[in-house]
């Protein structure tokens, strides 16, 4: 196991940039968000930890990459950028999503995700993906398969009996897929591929600064280290593509932890086309909400 301790320095760089217009503009952001942010470069913090590579087979050894910091993300002219036009997040069930990214997106959109609790493999010589998305044209494709509990299990009722090939027009395979119970775990890995590869849409590369949401992995135990927050140079990367107040975000994602207002039973759909309203299960959550906590009294210091 080897942990990936960047200098304050270095880190400090990274986040704030010498140059000296964006170190103006973080000079602007708030005081509570800068306090939060800075936290990045403070050695006994406890918000946001180094990262840790656990085997060869991690994300970030198997897979070298040039890190990105806030400068390099700034300036990026590829990075695209919602605006008034263009500023919405358009979510499908994969059964219909195939046809509908033939057709021209709404003006309105920024991008349309498509989710699936299908299996995906872009091409026969790769085992799997958990996801992948398209930073020029907007679009993201993600397979929650792999996060039910009963996925690698004998059990699974997902399994293909007969290897068929169809058409690219034909998506009769979707009509009654299996769809396992909607766990608490299940919705949070969910989360973390959806977000992970929304980020990169709005061009955020893979974080190679400390434990973040946008680090990569290659398998499910590393997917579950790796944290459902943004680390302070990532987050000011989001926040400099979308704007928004940092403790006003952390605010609602709270809410959205203790809403309950569902009381429907968490058990799957039949059938993909089903309209149903399910328990939004939050057991997984727990450290995540108590990490959102401290945040927000750094923020209101």
């Amino acid at each position: 196991m080897q942990v990936l301790q960047h200098s304050e320095h270095t880190l400090k760089k990274a986040l704030i940039s010498k140059n000296p217009v964006l170190m103006s503009q973080y000079e602007k952001l708030d005081a509570g968000e800068r306090r939060l942010m800075n936290e990045a470069f403070q050695p006994s913090s406890d918000l946001f930890e180094p990262i840790t590579v656990h085997s060869k087979s991690d994300w970030i050894t198997s897979h070298p990459e040039d890190p990105q910091d806030f400068e390099q993300f700034f300036t990026d002219h590829n990075r695209k950028a919602p605006c008034p036009e263009k500023h919405i997040i358009y979510m499908q069930s994969i059964g219909h999503i195939l046809a509908f990214l033939k057709k021209k997106k709404p003006k309105d959109a920024f991008c349309i995700v498509g989710i699936t609790m299908i299996d995906l493999y872009p091409r026969d010589s790769w085992n799997f993906v958990f996801g992948q998305a398209s930073l020029t044209d907007g679009v993201g494709i993600f397979s929650f398969a792999r996060y039910g509990k009963d996925f690698y299990s004998s059990r699974y009722e997902g399994k293909v009996k007969k290897a068929q090939r169809t058409s690219s027009s034909d998506y009769s395979i979707f009509d009654n897929y299996y769809n396992p119970e909607v766990t608490s775990i299940l919705l949070r890995r969910s989360c973390k591929t959806l977000t992970h590869e929304i980020g990169h849409i709005f061009g955020l590369r893979h974080c190679q600064w400390l434990a973040c949401l946008m680090q990569g992995s290659n398998h499910l135990e590393e997917s579950d280290r790796r944290p459902l927050h943004l680390c302070p140079i990532c987050l000011r990367k989001l926040q400099c593509a979308i704007g928004f107040s940092i403790v006003e975000r952390y605010k609602a994602l709270l809410r959205w932890i203790d809403d309950e207002s569902n009381d429907t039973s968490g058990a799957a759909p039949k059938n993909s086309s089903d309209q149903v309203n399910l328990k939004k299960p939050v057991e997984a959550f727990k450290d995540w909400r108590e990490w959102i906590i401290k945040c927000i009294a750094v923020l209101e210091k």
